[in-house]
């Protein structure tokens, strides 16, 4: 019997694309067992024709579509209008957030709007209620989702890095890149550049050689990112996440104006300022991508104790370090004697990229399942117009992002101080979302 039939809905005006949203966009196209169309929402000003010529039996609003509503400025009324003719649309509507610390109430709004059945999300069990309780809970199935996944040919890639460099090429003993996290996402992301300073002065002291830095200077991408993971014998690590929950993006816009005129204030002056006593009031913490990366390339981690989803199990797939890192020294010496090093980093690989769970193969699987049987009739050329339609699509964003943009962004910079200030904000924004994974 043929796969359902799946259409992908997503706003993303990006490109080039990071093989990262390419690969989680395109999942589907891959690995779907029915047949796949993609609308992208950012370009497409009205929903087509050839949508409403297919029996849909599942509809998936991509974590790209559902972030739009997060972080444009305004919460992206414009998408909300287009997206009139899809609600109720399909047999089963699945949605795909991350990012759910930030406008929760919005998103909610929309997906209970859309008629979402399904919520794929790191979110835990836990916290379902305070994040998405505007939702009809008593309708609405969560799932587990990962942040990212592994997909085939890159964890094939990946693997071929780390033979050609192989044991005698693990030249650093701690490797580590990570962004300054957002203030606004609590004392929880602060860990990430916690970790950092921690391991970087102690650890010389214990005979480790260290390569870390929070510096966007020295961010790597691609097969740089790969090699130098492998070349590390370990890597450190927390949970992405937040402990706040920002509702209406309200405490996030506080947070801007107030280190846009304080922009070398602490952490503890704009909590202080901006979200006294808040933090603590989520419990949001999940697994990366980056700690799957690590498991395919044999790279010893070393991380907060947390729970990352189920993923990963302490003294198992990693070394744990207590979150008040009381047991620091002890750790540093661990990791000198190298001793754990090898089956720890051989149990992750087996257990997480050998088992085969967490790659977007077993993530496009467990969403089909939420929609069993379909595969009606659906006119063969309604899907060769939708491939048309979602390749001129990027033809368009490339001509935007290549000729128009380099035009747009230099006029920009002869306007005036006081009217680039929203556009100050906006790009602040851009650059702390990156922290927040």
């Amino acid at each position: 019997m043929r796969g359902p039939n799946v259409l992908v809905v997503y706003v993303l005006r990006q490109h080039p694309l990071r093989a990262t949203i390419r690969d989680h966009l395109y999942s589907f196209d891959r690995y779907s067992t029915g047949r796949t169309a993609y609308l992208n929402l950012a370009v497409r000003r009205r929903v087509p024709a050839w949508v409403r010529r297919v029996p849909w039996d599942l509809v998936v609003f991509h974590t790209s579509y559902l972030a739009t509503y997060r972080w444009t400025p305004d919460g992206a009324p414009w998408l909300r209008r287009r997206s009139e003719p899809l609600r109720g649309l399909g047999r089963v509507r699945v949605a795909l957030p991350q990012d759910d610390f930030l406008r929760s109430d919005l998103v909610a709004d929309v997906m209970e709007e859309l008629g979402v059945d399904h919520v794929f999300t790191p979110v835990p069990p836990s916290e379902h209620e305070k994040v998405y309780g505007r939702m009809d809970l008593g309708r609405v199935r969560f799932h587990l989702a990962l942040t990212g996944y592994l997909d085939d040919d890159e964890v094939a890639r990946m693997v071929g890095i780390a033979e050609e460099v192989g044991e005698e090429g693990r030249d650093i003993d701690v490797g580590y890149r990570a962004w300054q996290a957002a203030k606004w996402l609590g004392r929880h992301g602060q860990l990430k550049t916690e970790i950092a300073r921690l391991f970087a002065e102690r650890g010389p002291r214990h005979g480790l050689r260290v390569d870390i830095s929070t510096d966007d200077r020295d961010v790597l991408y691609g097969d740089d990112w790969s090699r130098f993971m492998a070349r590390s014998k370990y890597t450190i690590g927390v949970e992405g996440g937040a402990s706040i929950l920002d509702r209406d993006g309200s405490l996030r816009a506080r947070v801007y104006d107030y280190e846009l005129e304080h922009p070398d204030a602490t952490f503890e002056e704009v909590e202080a300022v901006c979200f006294p006593g808040r933090d603590g009031e989520l419990a949001l913490y999940a697994v990366s991508p980056r700690h799957l990366e690590a498991c395919v390339s044999r790279t010893c981690q070393v991380l907060v104790r947390g729970d990352y989803n189920g993923v990963l199990e302490a003294d198992r797939h990693y070394l744990a370090l207590e979150p008040d890192f009381s047991n620091l020294d002890e750790v540093l010496e661990t990791m000198r004697r190298d001793d754990r090093r090898a089956a720890i980093a051989d149990a992750a690989f087996e257990d997480v990229v050998r088992g085969g769970r967490w790659t977007y193969r077993g993530f496009v699987a467990d969403v089909e399942a939420v929609a069993p049987g379909g595969g009606g009739a659906g006119p063969d050329r309604a899907f060769a117009a939708a491939r048309l339609q979602d390749r001129a699509t990027w033809a368009y964003v490339a001509v935007v992002m290549r000729v128009v943009m380099p035009v747009w962004l230099k006029a920009l910079a002869s306007i005036p101080g006081p009217i680039a200030r929203p556009l100050k904000r906006f790009a602040m924004a851009r650059a702390q979302r990156r922290a927040a994974g």
